[in-house]
């Protein structure tokens, strides 16, 4: 199939609590529109039933506003992308639903989309403040529901070679937040009081785990018993510290990732290094991977803001490769909570 062609990706995201429209015109975002999810923070996390609601009220005007945004009629779109899996199994049904139903009714294409991989291609999107990686490369994904590296052949070739044998790292920084008495989500908040905070005021275990590997439960246990004996000790003790708590916290993940990542280097030989997923919204983790870039000659890839967490753009553009490829989806579909990268 010819690239020549001007295609149009209708792209929809449902797999947790954003709902996310996107048109792409080939490999060119026009417009991304996410619908955030407020309710959850009252629950201190996200709350499946909720959440399934909110994008059935939230899909059409998302959908509406997408393509409004582009200037674009459904008429002339080439198919509609959608989030198959993983994530929330009623959230992933909504966008499932309503992407097949569209589809059908325009009589365009549907194409099924692995969320973990979008954000790792989400990193070939056209856009002239981003550069694209070298293939082969290595995609570190992180997020509150994966932490993996894997290696990336090509558009469609893909191995995991190391993933987090229990926690996630987003887990990790929100439960440890949760400690901390943070509000959900506590991760960002974690990034912002380091900040100003010193990273080797408190020191915490890193586990040892085999290969390329990651394990967080452990670290997240050290963190509570510890909170809890400081705590008992003096009441005001997360208050007088809080800065340098989550510089400590920080650090130690970071720590973490990078030891894996600088293994998965030398055993593989790959230095073209892109990281993808919500937790690489974090300044502490994008700092390193920028040291790492000039103190190891790394090539470093950090994919914009707005392409981190979920959003429908990321898996446009899975969607606009899988169209080149004539890779359709069939209407018997359905969503899958758990979807692993192959």
């Amino acid at each position: 199939m010819s690239e020549q062609k001007t295609i149009y990706i209708l792209a929809i995201e449902s797999s947790c609590d954003d709902t996310s429209a996107a048109v792409l015109k080939n490999d060119k975002v026009l417009s991304n529109v996410v619908a955030t999810q407020a309710i959850h923070k009252e629950y201190g996390g996200v709350v499946p039933e909720l959440a399934s609601r909110a994008h059935q009220q939230n899909i059409v005007p998302v959908v509406d506003q997408a393509l409004a945004k582009a200037n674009i009629d459904k008429k002339q779109l080439s198919a509609i992308a959608f989030t198959r899996g993983p994530g929330l199994m009623g959230s992933l049904l909504v966008g499932t639903s309503f992407a097949k139903s569209l589809s059908l009714g325009l009589q365009i294409p549907l194409i099924e989309v692995n969320h973990m991989k979008a954000h790792i291609l989400a990193h070939f999107i056209k856009d002239e403040n981003m550069k694209s990686p070298e293939f082969p490369f290595l995609a570190l994904t992180i997020s509150g529901g994966h932490t993996q590296i894997v290696r990336v052949n090509d558009y469609f070739d893909m191995k995991i070679i190391g993933q987090t044998l229990d926690d996630a790292v987003g887990e990790a920084f929100d439960k440890s937040a949760k400690i901390l008495g943070l509000p959900y989500p506590g991760g960002p908040l974690i990034d912002k009081y380091a900040a100003t905070g010193n990273a080797l005021k408190f020191d915490f275990p890193i586990p040892k785990v085999k290969e390329l590997d990651f394990s967080f439960s452990g670290l997240k246990t050290s963190i509570l018993y510890f909170i809890q004996k400081r705590t008992k000790e003096d009441p005001n003790f997360i208050k007088n510290n809080l800065e340098d708590i989550c510089a400590s916290i920080q650090y130690t993940i970071i720590a973490i990732l990078m030891q894996k990542l600088k293994k998965a280097v030398k055993l593989t030989g790959i230095k073209e290094i892109a990281i993808g997923g919500g937790v690489s919204a974090n300044s502490g983790i994008r700092k390193a991977l920028l040291e790492a870039q000039s103190k190891y000659g790394w090539k470093t890839y950090i994919p914009k803001f707005e392409y981190c967490t979920d959003n429908a753009a990321m898996i446009g553009i899975v969607g606009y490769h899988k169209y080149l490829n004539e890779s359709f989806t069939a209407q018997d579909v359905t969503a899958k909570a758990r979807y692993l990268i192959s």
